[in-house]
């Protein structure tokens, strides 16, 4: 087993979450074919197969299940001797925060994270990745330091804070020639619609519009935000969307925003973290910044003084049991 290293084990433990050779290459930033190279190096170390393709993807076989716990247990101690500090400086620290939020936070709250960043702590790299199923596991495992948005599967052993609360508006160009100046109820049903098939409120629309009796006509479906504002701007088409989003694209380009003329229930919008990084002073760090950027009411003298993130005014108890 003297061959065998924590780049290896790495891989196990990527390939038991992904099932999959392609998204393992994915996640680790490498090729397929040195996936595929490292599985074998990883079934001759075992001498067992390991995982073995299915239609339902690489499963493990009942070894693979075996390892997967002392695994983890091993690179989660070595995770914690690289990442070990005494303290935390952002003056003068050098590392990579990486932050789970989706493509409409990339618009809306990015900007003002790096901007942020980048005049505190002028070292400090951030990478944004998308929010997935895989996120509360990649917060356990610390591969990713935080999460903002609507996050589903946070069990026991998650923190969580409310930052703000989201409700509903709808785009439209400035000059449409039918909504002038409200959006109505008839108009909205008769005209044609663009749909954000990837917003993680995305569910609560449907909902909606399926108690309200609505039937939208949509031409257009787009995946995430990308184009939406020059798409909006040259066409009588409407986008229903969340108010930060909507607000914001409608800045950039020649847009009108709209009360929605039906109810779409309000969500929060929150940053997660694991219970195991609570107490890690660069984990709090980046918390607190958030929070000062973007946490509506009051700031507490505690976050003041000291940096610590206040306590959400609508979560009395934000740790998830």
């Amino acid at each position: 087993m003297s061959d065998l290293d924590t780049r290896q084990l790495r891989l196990f433990e990527v390939l038991y979450a992904t099932r999959s050779v392609s998204r393992s290459a994915d996640r680790l930033g490498l090729s397929q074919p040195t996936v595929s190279i490292g599985l074998g190096k990883l079934r001759e170390q075992f001498k067992d197969p390991l995982f073995v393709r299915t239609p339902d993807g690489m499963q493990p076989t009942p070894h693979a299940e075996s390892l997967i716990g002392p695994i983890r247990e091993t690179l989660n101690m070595v995770r914690s001797l690289a990442q070990w500090r005494a303290d935390f400086d952002p003056v003068t620290a050098r590392r990579k925060f990486r932050i789970g939020m989706t493509d409409a936070s990339h618009i809306t709250l990015l900007p003002r994270i790096l901007a942020r960043v980048r005049n505190v702590a002028p070292h400090v790299e951030i990478e944004a990745v998308h929010l997935d199923a895989a996120t509360p596991l990649a917060l356990q495992t610390g591969e990713v330091d935080l999460a903002l948005g609507l996050v589903l599967g946070m069990n026991a052993g998650f923190f969580q804070q409310t930052l703000y609360s989201q409700d509903w508006v709808c785009l439209a160009q400035k000059d449409h020639p039918r909504i002038r100046p409200v959006l109505s109820d008839m108009v909205y049903r008769t005209e044609a619609h663009i749909s954000i098939e990837s917003g993680t409120g995305q569910p609560l629309l449907e909902k909606a519009l399926a108690e309200n009796g609505i039937e939208r006509r949509v031409l257009l479906r787009l995946p995430g935000f990308l184009g939406l504002t020059g798409i909006l701007s040259t066409t009588d088409l409407i986008a229903t969307l969340p108010r930060h989003i909507g607000e914001t694209l409608a800045m950039n380009g020649r847009l009108q925003v709209h009360a929605c003329p039906f109810h779409i229930p309000s969500f929060t919008v929150k940053q997660h973290w694991h219970d195991r990084y609570h107490h890690d002073k660069a984990n709090r760090w980046i918390r607190s910044l958030c929070a000062e950027l973007f946490l509506k009411g009051p700031t507490s003298p505690l976050f003041a003084q000291d940096g610590l993130e206040p306590d959400s005014r609508d979560d009395k108890n934000n740790r998830l049991e």
